[in-house]
């Protein structure tokens, strides 16, 4: 089981000249559509940037693309796995064909929660790792870390 993050329909400037969707925009949808939107709910999103001058960086990503999706086509973008140490998070979503139901990539991300004043890793606040570990517990049983490459750089 997964939890749809967002639906995105895949538009003409995203294409490339092989007649599907370019690989650069993969990265895009994940990032956009799907990992905002968690780290939104994690509060660790655009608004605590500008607010709080903290928030999550991609520091190491793992994707795979298994079938091509073109213009017009819809994806959901679905959170497969999320856990989280004192200075890390790691999630992994996939692109799902929205009519076709096919896995069209998928991607697992390891991130830094930065202080960006410093430009400095810092630990979750009290807050934040209530947020996630509540968010982790409701969900779990529908995570799968099977197959993760960066589950060991949790540091537990």
């Amino acid at each position: 089981m997964s939890i749809n993050l967002k639906s995105q329909k895949i538009i003409k400037e995203w294409t490339d000249y092989n007649n599907h969707m370019n690989v650069a925009y993969y990265n895009l949808i994940f990032d956009i559509y799907g990992a905002e939107i968690l780290m939104t709910k994690f509060k660790m999103g655009e608004h605590s940037a500008k607010t709080t001058k903290k928030s999550i960086m991609w520091v190491e990503t793992h994707i795979v693309y298994n079938q091509e999706v073109k213009e017009g086509d819809e994806v959901d973008i679905n959170l497969t796995f999320v856990d989280h140490d004192k200075k890390r998070v790691l999630y992994k979503m996939e692109m799902i064909h929205k009519e076709k139901k096919y896995l069209a990539a998928a991607i697992e991300v390891l991130a830094l929660y930065v202080d960006l004043g410093q430009r400095k890793v810092a630990e979750f606040e009290d807050e934040k790792i209530k947020i996630m570990d509540e968010y982790i517990e409701k969900n779990k049983s529908g995570f799968n870390n099977k197959d993760l490459k960066f589950l060991s750089k949790l540091k537990k």
